[in-house]
């Protein structure tokens, strides 16, 4: 059996009557930039977070910039974050003026360890942006105490945890903002680029409002150097027809991981766990190998698409190597990038598919 990695064209075919109305609403309408369907969008989305205002940008990258910018961090400041993040994580930050401090990760779920917090701060630390990475959230309680004992901002990087829960709540809905990202891979993905920042100051969303739009209050009057990066009406039209299936396409993740955890029990490899007071939504199921590339060349040999999330931590990347060195405590970042591989699971996968996939790591690992 062939198992692809993903399948996007599959994901659009079942739903295609509703992605095809939503299309011919924005088409008939003719208004294509910040119009109904962001609007609308927009307040169904702060909804379902459980936040009070949502805003819609042009990428999940731009809404880290922009909800920073919004806080009023820039120029001379610093952000603390993860080593293991995809490097768009860095891109915003930097987008904001600030530099990124980068912190070593938990051992059992690769996210922010919060006990690293207090040697990475510095008279210069504005905020911490904490990566919900796979699907799952950061132990959010002890960063946001140590924020607040230290007047630091929080923005989460939702990118890959839409619908994921932290103590009963959403993500998205710790930090005084947060960004998600909605390109076509995500758990809530649209047909190209797009992002938000969702927050409960009212203030904060103004300001992005204003940022993502060149500053401009009224038309033609800028009141503050802003910048363009607006959710179009296609993508807005897009992500609320898919919206109201978001959690059980997160319930159908959490299925197919409760077949993967089944058989891989047996393997002597890593596999992801849910930890504590928190809800995964497996945007990736991620296992761990100390012999990942043979593994992976395995399974490929059988058809088996795979893929690794993320193969070079961001301290180790050529652009990016002066922010830290691999000798300043980045030890678990550094040696899971050697053990991570990414296995398929997206909705349309299949209870037999995961079988035959965790079955053949049973037998090659």
């Amino acid at each position: 059996m062939s198992v692809a990695f993903l399948d996007l064209a599959g994901d659009v075919h079942s739903g295609r009557a509703e992605l095809d109305a939503a299309i011919g609403r924005v088409l008939e309408r003719g208004q294509f930039v910040l119009g109904e369907e962001v609007a609308a969008f927009e307040e169904a989305f702060a909804g379902y977070c459980g936040v009070r205002h949502a805003v819609g940008v042009a990428s999940g990258t731009d809404a880290i910039t922009l909800a920073l910018q919004a806080l009023g961090i820039g120029s001379g400041d610093d952000v603390v974050t993860v080593a293991n993040t995809c490097v768009p994580t860095i891109v915003g930050i930097e987008g904001s003026g600030a530099r990124p401090v980068l912190v070593d990760v938990d051992e059992d779920t690769l996210t922010l360890d919060s006990a690293l917090l207090e040697a990475a701060v510095t008279t210069r630390t504005r905020a911490i942006v904490p990566v919900h990475l796979y699907g799952q959230c950061a132990d959010l309680d002890p960063i946001l105490a140590f924020a607040g004992k230290h007047g630091l901002k929080v923005v989460e990087d939702c990118a890959q945890a839409h619908g994921a829960e932290y103590r009963g709540r959403r993500a998205g809905s710790f930090g005084h903002a947060a960004a998600f990202s909605f390109y076509p891979t995500k758990n809530l993905g649209g047909f190209g680029d797009g992002g938000a920042v969702t927050t409960g100051d009212p203030d904060v969303a103004e300001r992005v409002r204003l940022l993502r739009n060149y500053g401009e209050q009224e038309r033609f009057e800028h009141v503050v150097r802003g910048r363009n990066s607006r959710l179009d009406e296609l993508q807005a039209a897009i992500l609320l027809a898919k919206l109201p299936h978001l959690d059980a396409w997160n319930e159908r993740r959490r299925e197919l991981a409760s077949v993967y955890h089944d058989v891989l029990s047996r393997a002597p490899i890593g596999i992801p766990s849910e930890a504590s007071g928190r809800r995964h939504v497996y945007h990736l199921y991620v296992v761990r190998s100390r012999g990942r590339d043979a593994l992976r060349e395995a399974l490929a040999r059988r058809g088996i698409g795979t893929a690794v999330h993320y193969p070079i931590p961001v301290h180790l990347q050529p652009a990016y190597r002066e922010l830290t060195s691999s000798g300043d405590g980045l030890e678990v970042a550094t040696r899971a990038a050697t053990e991570i591989l990414s296995l398929p699971l997206h909705p349309g996968l299949t209870d037999d598919q995961a079988r035959e996939v965790a079955a053949a790591l049973v037998e090659l690992s």
